[in-house]
């Protein structure tokens, strides 16, 4: 060894134990205790998420140096970097939560925003790993920089945002889950701005972290999660899925695939699906599955507002966008909760120029006393602006039947900028069913008999109006489908880029 590398020795030694230092996270024995509850450690987590042999740490040194009267904090309890997912670059944090309970220091706040400010810079999506108790006490806030809810507001809809929450997730960090894209908890996972012992003392509730903020809550009621998986694993596997059917960034298209069920083929199974009375209820589910490429449905937020089904899925290969009515939840009726699901969904496609599938089969939207107190109409009339301003290719389907308000919604809104409008044979269509519509109109027996059947015939009325494109033999909707998307191809050629919308959404 040279006298020059001897001189490099200890400097070498002591980079090497600084780096250990911070790899040891919380210590061996708080590593050991969080993987014995079935949960992987932060490092665990982010080489998992990431195709084998790509992880770059960042800010690996990030509260290292021990402070008056303190110690080092690993990493500032945030393991972050960046990484190749199926080949393409990803930035990622992951809370430790083996370190001060996945607190966020001063450190780690600079930390976060720098991996959104990164996200902004270099256009690659962005993945949190959350399971941590929010700012931590001893912050000081000195001159602070902009933080990671502002990088995260700025970088909405110019990168795809994906958060999972494995964990118990507090205060600062919780806010990452309602800001991203995609939300995934597993079933050890809450997600509250306060924890119970905070609840007790402002307010005197006594509640589990579960019953406050558990999946039951924010997967299945406030809408605040979008998917369920068991555990962390999991979690990843649906993260790196989920960013499949993506662009990396609002400046590219989507990613296409040529192998596989790419093709055309008749659906002959639909007609054992789908009855032409539009009494009898049918899984949506069960038409999407026959209808996409095989195994290439990943439904996004099954559990909330069941009644509407939005699906990520490829058709021909393409990533394609699916918002569609489900007969056998209230009758595909369109409540707050569907309407609210549809509209995120939409706006998250349509920033990243996937093309919307519209598939109808409702009798409008909700109404009654609950209905509107939860503001049924306010969300349906947010989710007709947000299907209206699609800039992407938006085909549309009025499968059985379509109502009022119902029906706009859906994208059924002749001249309205769809690729393609079509609709099966057997449709009802008007601006009330008959049934209900005509006791309250007051309408004698022949008036009532008129309406019905014009409702029942509205498929060739419309069409002879041009309002539908084409009325279409049910088996022929993946096929119809795959041409309508060809016919969009032109618009392909065009550089994409972020979206700017005007207006005020209601």
């Amino acid at each position: 060894m040279t006298t020059e590398h001897h001189e490099w020795g200890p400097i070498l030694r002591d980079l090497q134990q600084r780096r250990d230092a911070a790899e040891a996270m919380g210590g061996e024995e708080k590593v050991l205790r969080h993987r014995g509850t079935g949960k992987l450690d932060a490092r665990q987590r982010l080489l998992k998420l990431f195709d084998v042999g790509t992880f770059t740490e960042l800010g690996a040194f990030v509260g290292g140096m021990a402070t008056e009267g303190g110690a080092p904090v690993p990493a500032d309890a945030l393991v972050a970097g960046f990484g190749k997912i199926d080949g393409r670059p990803v930035l990622a944090g992951a809370e430790d939560f083996t370190v001060l309970g996945g607190s966020i220091g001063d450190g780690a706040a600079d930390k976060r925003y720098r991996l959104t400010q990164l996200a902004a810079q270099e256009r690659v999506p962005l993945v949190f790993m959350l399971e941590g108790v929010g700012h931590r006490l001893t912050n000081t806030h000195a001159g602070r920089r902009p933080n990671d809810l502002q990088g995260l507001a700025e970088l909405s809809g110019q990168v795809p945002i994906v958060c999972l929450v494995m964990g118990a997730a507090a205060g600062h960090g919780a806010l990452t889950a309602p800001m991203s894209d995609f939300v995934v908890m597993t079933e050890a996972a809450s997600l509250f701005a306060a924890g119970p012992p905070l609840v007790k003392a402002a307010t005197g509730e006594v509640v589990t972290k579960e019953q406050l903020g558990g999946p039951q809550v924010h997967v299945l009621v406030s809408g605040v999660a979008h998917n369920l998986v068991a555990d962390d694993e999991a979690a990843i596997g649906l993260a790196r899925r989920y960013l499949s059917y993506f662009p990396a960034n609002a400046w590219e298209r989507p990613p296409r695939i040529a192998i596989g069920d790419t093709g055309e083929r008749r659906l002959d199974g639909i007609l054992d699906l789908i009855s032409p009375n539009s009494r009898k209820p049918y899984r949506m589910r069960a038409v999407l599955e026959l209808l996409v490429d095989e195994g290439s449905m990943l439904e996004v937020q099954p559990k909330f507002g069941a009644s509407v089904v939005v699906a990520l899925a490829r058709l021909g290969g393409r990533s394609v966008g699916i918002v569609a009515n489900d007969p056998s939840v209230m009758a595909g009726t369109i409540d707050a909760d569907g309407a609210d699901k549809a509209t995120h969904f939409m706006d998250v496609a349509g920033a990243f120029h996937l093309p919307m599938i519209f598939l109808a089969d409702n009798p409008g939207v909700m109404s009654g006393t609950r209905a509107e107190q939860s503001g049924a109409l306010r969300h349906a009339a947010r989710m007709f602006v947000a299907q209206h301003r699609l800039q992407v290719p938006k085909l549309h389907v009025t499968l059985r039947k379509a109502f009022g308000f119902g029906s706009s919604v859906m994208a059924m809104n002749p001249f309205d900028g769809q690729t393609l409008s079509l609709a099966f044979p057997a449709v009802t269509l008007g601006s009330l069913p008959v049934a209900g519509g005509a006791d309250s109109a007051k309408l004698d027996a022949a008036t009532r008999a008129r309406i019905e059947a014009e409702q029942v015939g509205g498929a060739y009325r419309l069409a002879d109006r041009m309002a539908y494109d084409d009325v279409i033999d049910p088996r022929d909707l993946r096929n119809a489908l795959l041409r309508g998307l060809e016919l969009s191809e032109g618009r392909f050629t065009a550089a994409p880029a972020p979206s700017c919308v005007a207006g005020i959404r209601p």
